[in-house]
């Protein structure tokens, strides 16, 4: 029997056998060869800690309002974790047309050793050509974001850069700050191997927050300026400090981590006083997009897999570590839950 990943109570993940269904006219078939999971808002939910579980946002009210008992959230024990997969067509319905057996395919979805997928009209079933990484194809969620960041910044060719946090949004973000032309990019996380994984990938320095004053080291690598933009994607409050401290004065921190409430410890009353901060929270999937209408969701989609295709993006020490799909619901609860400073995104492997 086929098995899946799924989360059968808050921080407990195990792999569970189902039967697919019939492949119907407009659907195809996929093997997974690789897929990964969600670290950020996945996990929060994983964690029973996202504010969706008694709450909802209401795309009218825009606001967080209270479920009620006909739409409480109760997923655990059928929530199929995982984000994307790369796999290959093993079979396709009679009205699919673009796509055949034998395509190499990414796609959104759970943690499985097949999925059965809508093959008409989904911009989400995209063709990979055989010179893509499935690395680069497995970090499409994430770049989005990261892109996002970098745009809804400002950030302009010779700017100066510091990027917080580096799971795989930040290690993108620093991509993406070097690719869009950015002078310098510091890179600020308090894991060893993250940073010397950055520091390949092309970013010009790296600090640790625990030993570091960081707001301080960013102002004497700028020469008392501080950075023209931070994008800052670890949600952490003390970073968020950092942050406004080792800003440039006028300069703009594009907030794009999901932070949870914070507990104290973030004081508005120094350099966020004196300095002039600009702060955007930015979020690739919220319509209209800053930019609108010359850009959306979709333009910034597009983008992301051109670049990804193009391996202008290096991904390879991004998807880390990898594991066999046999161990995926220990290596989540390991690797992605429990002790998250081993993993960048998690990677699984089904051959």
């Amino acid at each position: 029997m086929t098995q899946k990943l799924i989360a059968v109570s808050p921080r407990k993940a195990a792999l569970v056998g189902y039967e697919d269904d019939a492949v119907q006219a407009h659907q195809v078939k996929v093997q997974l060869q690789y897929a990964s999971p969600k670290h950020g808002s996945e996990l929060a939910e994983f964690r029973g800690e996202s504010p969706h579980m008694n709450d909802y946002y209401d795309d009218e009210w825009h606001a967080f309002l209270p479920r009620d008992e006909t739409n409480k959230s109760d997923t655990f024990g059928k929530w199929n974790l995982g984000n994307q997969w790369v796999g290959v067509i093993v079979e396709a319905g009679a009205d699919v047309t673009d796509y055949k057996v034998g395509d190499r395919v990414c796609g959104y979805g759970g943690i499985r050793e097949t999925h059965i997928v809508n093959a008409v009209d989904n911009y989400y079933l995209l063709k990979m050509p055989e010179s893509m990484p499935w690395k680069n194809a497995l970090c499409f969620d994430p770049a989005q974001f990261a892109l996002s960041g970098i745009r809804d910044s400002g950030m302009r060719i010779g700017d100066t850069v510091a990027i917080f946090g580096l799971g795989a949004l930040g290690a993108l973000a620093a991509q993406f700050a070097r690719l869009g032309g950015a002078s310098y990019v510091a890179v600020i996380d308090p894991i060893a191997k993250r940073r010397e994984a950055a520091i390949r990938a092309g970013a010009h320095a790296a600090f640790d927050p625990i030993s570091q004053d960081i707001g301080l080291e960013l102002k004497k690598a700028t020469g008392k300026l501080g950075v023209d933009v931070i994008i800052e994607t670890s949600a952490n409050e003390q970073a968020l400090q950092s942050s406004l401290r080792g800003l440039a004065y006028g300069g703009t921190i594009a907030y794009v981590g999901w932070a949870r409430a914070f507990k104290g410890g973030l004081d508005f009353g120094r350099e966020a006083h004196f300095n002039n901060a600009k702060i955007i929270f930015s979020r690739a999937c919220s319509e209209p997009n800053p930019d609108h209408p010359r850009w959306s969701w979709r333009r910034i989609e597009n983008e992301c897999w051109a670049i990804l295709q193009g391996k202008q993006i290096n991904c390879e020490e991004i998807i880390n570590p990898v594991i066999p799909f046999l161990e995926c619901a220990e290596g989540y609860e390991e690797f992605v839950d429990q002790h998250p400073e081993r993993s960048v995104k998690l990677g699984v492997t089904f051959s």
